[in-house]
């Protein structure tokens, strides 16, 4: 694609990378065919191709965004999967995410668009705050009819039936492996810590089994992706930096192996500080940060083959019983077997579009003793997609009720997923058990069964 940008324009680093992506495109077409919305909505301005001319326009002239271009972007997922199909290797993360800062420093929103943006922003990053939401919208999801927006009424839907109390292993510490092979730092996450404690639970449990001495660090929270997708940079770097600097200190300190992220939407961010923060005074780190970063998948990939599973345990002669979560008490009743279990595994976009991780989840579970399947569309978004499901919950809803309709085709017992926000959203459309990848991995080598089968039995 041919850009006309001046070189005063190209003297900022964000338009110098805008140039270099626009100038990779050839307007082949090919993003089209696994684009979300453009599959919802036929519309070409929904496709990544007429996004790329909107965002081209928009910031090759420097025009104050107009509502129909800030409606176009506003409706991408962010899923990526534009990248995995685009044959000349179109960074569409980098130039939407560009474009996305651009808007918000350019374009006045309607106000209770700006509202809505604010409220999300000052809640879902803080785990706290965020439980205190939780517990409000819950108590107010009997009048949600009552409620003229669709998106307040999306809100108040979000509440899970069980808001879990706060796990104490998400506290600054240090878990001990069994025998210690490597050292890696948990990312605990913000959203995750409220709505779901299981996940960081069975992870803790895994990794320090299979010989991974695991520290929280004082000081990480928030990835920062949940802002940095609304454009609100500023916001998301404070996040991010927090992050940087504590991973920095376990480096220098005692070090690190590895940084695991088990919410791959974080992890796709987290291994992108090193440009984020390209810039900055924080570069050095950020690169060292994202450098190490590693989505659980990959370094259970690494662990994994010297575990022995719970179907080859039994095989032996039967197991003893199962692992407590470290500090929440005695060992559990034994569970029964998953050896043969169908799981449907949902590819989360930001793992295999946006880290591009496709094989490892899956051949885990099936070294595990689990019966793999997958949907007929796994490259497509659930519509889950950070806040997207808040923000744009009709166009959220098809996609929701697709995904569940292929993964139900498949008669799952179980369906797994390495991304919390895939697991809110197909979890409230299915009476299918969902949980996540660590959670089955957890139970196969002597874990608990997952609280949420148990819930279903």
């Amino acid at each position: 694609m041919q850009t006309n940008f001046t070189e005063e324009q190209l003297a900022d680093p964000g338009t110098a990378r805008a140039n270099e992506i626009l100038r990779a495109c050839v307007h082949c077409g090919f993003c089209t065919a696994t684009c979300p919305t453009y599959q919802v909505l036929g519309d070409e301005l929904d496709s990544p191709r007429g996004r790329i001319y909107l965002m081209k326009d928009m910031l090759e002239n420097e025009r104050t965004p107009d509502a129909k271009t800030v409606k176009h972007i506003d409706r991408c997922l962010s899923c990526l999967a534009c990248m995995t199909t685009c044959p000349s290797g179109v960074h569409y993360m980098h130039l939407v995410d560009h474009a996305r800062d651009y808007i918000e420093k350019h374009y006045e929103r309607p106000w209770h668009d700006r509202a809505l943006r604010w409220v999300l922003a000052r809640i879902l990053p803080y785990p706290g705050r965020f439980r205190v939401a939780l517990l409000a919208a819950k108590i107010g999801r009997p009048f949600a009819r009552l409620i003229p927006d669709a998106r307040l009424r999306a809100m108040l839907a979000m509440a899970p039936k069980r808001i879990p109390p706060v796990s104490r292993n998400d506290d600054p510490q240090t878990f001990p492996a069994t025998e210690r092979k490597m050292r890696v730092a948990l990312m605990t996450g913000c959203a995750q810590k409220a709505l779901n404690t299981d996940i960081n639970d069975a992870t803790i449990r895994l990794l320090t089994r299979l010989g991974a001495e695991v520290v929280v660090a004082e000081g990480a929270g928030c990835c920062g992706a949940l802002t940095h997708h609304m454009g609100k940079t500023d916001e998301s770097h404070r996040s991010a930096a927090a992050n940087i600097r504590a991973w920095a200190r376990e480096m220098d300190g005692k070090g690190l192996d590895a940084i695991v992220i088990n919410t791959s939407g974080c992890g796709t961010t987290v291994k992108d500080y090193g440009h984020m923060f390209a810039q900055d005074a924080l570069a050095v780190d950020a690169a060292r940060v994202a450098g190490i970063a590693r989505d659980v998948s990959e370094v259970l990939a690494e662990l994994m083959p010297e575990a022995e599973t719970r179907t080859a345990q039994e095989a032996k002669g039967g197991i003893a019983g199962t692992d407590a979560a470290p500090g929440k008490g005695v060992h559990a009743p034994p569970a029964p077997t998953p050896g043969g279990m169908r799981v449907a595994y949902h590819a989360a976009c930001s793992l295999q579009h946006g880290q591009k991780i496709k094989t490892h989840p899956k051949a885990l579970l099936k070294r595990a003793g689990f019966e793999v399947v997958e949907p007929a569309d796994s490259h497509l978004c659930c519509g889950s997609a950070g806040t997207y499901n808040l923000m744009q919950p009709e166009i959220s809803a098809k996609l929701k009720d697709r995904k569940v309709r292929t993964l139900e085709a498949k008669a799952p017992q179980v369906i797994a997923a390495g991304n919390i926000g895939c697991m809110m959203q197909i979890g409230s459309g299915t009476q299918v058990p969902v949980v996540h990848t660590v959670e089955l991995l957890d139970w196969a080598t002597g874990g608990p069964v997952p609280p949420a089968m148990q819930a279903r039995d």
